[in-house]
């Protein structure tokens, strides 16, 4: 039962100190705040992966978003 609270207390810690660092990397080395650089980590479907239905709307065809409308090509 400690074991278990102590890895529970232990998880919670690290998700709550995440979102601290992650803003730590926004600072230059004297502490000021300076432009973060902008990540590409939202990757869009390939062109190859989507396909227009009869009605005229695009779809996603493969992968875990499989159905839903997105942009046409």
């Amino acid at each position: 039962m400690i074991r278990k609270m102590f890895a529970i207390v232990a998880v919670a810690g690290m998700l709550a100190a995440t979102p601290s660092l992650a803003a730590n990397s926004c600072r230059d080395a004297h502490g000021k705040f300076i432009k973060c650089p902008t990540t590409t980590t939202a990757k869009k479907a390939p062109s190859s992966a989507v396909t227009k239905g009869k009605d005229g709307k695009c779809r996603i065809s493969s992968g875990p978003k499989k159905g839903q409308f997105t942009k046409c090509p």
